[in-house]
């Protein structure tokens, strides 16, 4: 292959990675918007500030360690135990206006950092999951440490295995985009701190029937949605990771064809169930279908024939619907209905490729299983370390007050406040 054909490669390529984690990152604008939407809004301030520090603190817990424990020298396990990543040997040389092995560095593929950055802001995705459903009750500081213990070793744990060529890639395993490795990965986490934590105070009565707790802002989470699905094309569409061929930019055509009609399926489908059960239509199981579709279709979105997408994502909105009333049941509070969305649908995606394409059924069982198994295991280990040393939930007054308040000494609204609210205050 001639150089000037491997150097408009190089271009492509790296374009595409810095193209589609712009995108990504746009994502933690949705899910801030989606998120402080969802919640009461006493405590939106405080989600505004956890969305933000935990992309920012996500980034360089991964950039710290995270990526070479992912990447870097994969056994069948993890990485290496090294700290950053910098711009190789060739690519010091090209920056500095130095000679340059031209071969050697567009042997490459891409710029090293691209690569870099892309991976850097799905974890960050992955951390956002999070975040949602332990809202208005879990301590901001006791939050943020244990999102370094899941950046740092949990998800490049699970990286390893997978995209890190570790003992589940080399099985046969197949998560295109993160169904198991992002979604589920931050379910499971989710999932137990919400346990953990338990349900906010009022949200079931003495009779131990759910307690509703109106959104504050609908328009504002459906726009987190709507973010949430625009930035999806990038985090589906980039992990093709390559231009260089024709191949290459057919099957991004499909993957953001497929990704957008999946999120359709999950919203039509969500829409048609709500009716059937509630006799009329919540829009907030109609945002959270759309989510739902689109984790479902992340495990495989490169899957040749649409009309498989709709399905997987139809179904993916019907069992994240289905899901919420069964947590509410074990009093798992989950404010933003993330462990639905993410953890249900992602499992269901990540089958769903062994059912409707020639990968192992089997194996795509023994990934979810393992994943989760992994993953439950070692952010239970770090919730319950946290919670024995500083604590997990705030006080029933600062519950009661808020978040913003107690925590911030600020109000999202305070317009909202009444004229004896104002009065006090003075």
């Amino acid at each position: 292959m001639s150089i000037q054909i491997l150097e408009i490669n190089y271009i492509l390529n790296t374009f595409l990675l810095l193209f589609s984690a712009t995108l990504v990152m746009w994502m933690a604008a949705g899910f801030c918007m989606l998120e402080s939407g969802l919640v009461r809004s006493k405590s939106t301030a405080v989600i505004c500030l956890k969305n933000i520090v935990l992309y920012a603190g996500a980034c360089a817990c991964y950039y710290l360690l995270g990526y070479n424990l992912m990447f870097k020298d994969v056994g069948l396990w993890i990485g290496t135990l090294d700290f950053f990543v910098f711009p190789n040997i060739e690519e010091l040389k090209l920056l500095s206006g130095a000679n340059v092995n031209l071969q050697k560095l567009l042997s490459t593929g891409s710029f090293s950092l691209a690569i870099v950055f892309f991976q850097m802001v799905f974890v960050a995705t992955t951390a956002s999951i999070i975040s949602g459903a332990l809202a208005e009750r879990v301590k901001m500081w006791s939050f943020f440490i244990f999102i370094a213990v899941f950046c740092i070793f949990i998800y490049p744990t699970v990286g390893a295995w997978t995209w890190g060529n570790g003992w589940l890639s080399q099985m046969g395993f197949k998560d295109f985009a993160g169904s198991t490795i992002v979604h589920s990965a931050g379910g499971w986490a989710a999932l137990f701190g919400a346990w953990l934590v338990g349900p906010r105070s009022g949200k079931y009565n003495k009779n131990g029937k759910v307690v509703s707790t109106p959104a504050s802002n609908v328009p504002l989470a459906t726009l987190g949605t709507f973010i949430l699905w625009f930035g999806w094309l990038g985090f589906n569409g980039g992990s093709v990771l390559s231009l260089s061929s024709v191949f290459d930019v057919a099957t991004m055509a499909i993957v953001f064809f497929n990704t957008n009609l999946a999120a359709v399926g999950g919203v039509l489908s969500a829409l048609g169930l709500s009716l059937l059960l509630y006799k009329q239509v919540k829009v907030l199981l109609v945002l959270n279908g759309a989510i739902a579709g689109l984790v479902a279709i992340t495990a495989g979105p490169d899957i040749s024939n649409p009309i498989f997408a709709f399905i997987i994502g139809s179904i993916g909105g019907v069992l994240s619907t289905l899901a919420i009333p069964v947590l509410e049941k074990f009093k798992i509070d989950d404010v933003v209905g993330a462990v639905p969305a993410h953890l249900v649908s992602g499992i269901w995606g990540t089958l769903a490729v062994g059912i409707f394409t020639e990968a192992s059924f089997k194996i795509q069982l023994i990934g979810v299983v393992s994943v989760g198994l992994f993953v439950l295991t070692s952010s239970a280990i770090a919730w319950l370390i946290i919670k024995w040393t500083l604590g997990l939930r705030v006080s029933s007054s600062s519950e009661f007050l808020g978040q913003d308040i107690t925590e911030l000494g600020i109000e999202a609204y305070p317009e909202f406040l009444n004229i004896d609210d104002l009065h006090n205050k003075q």
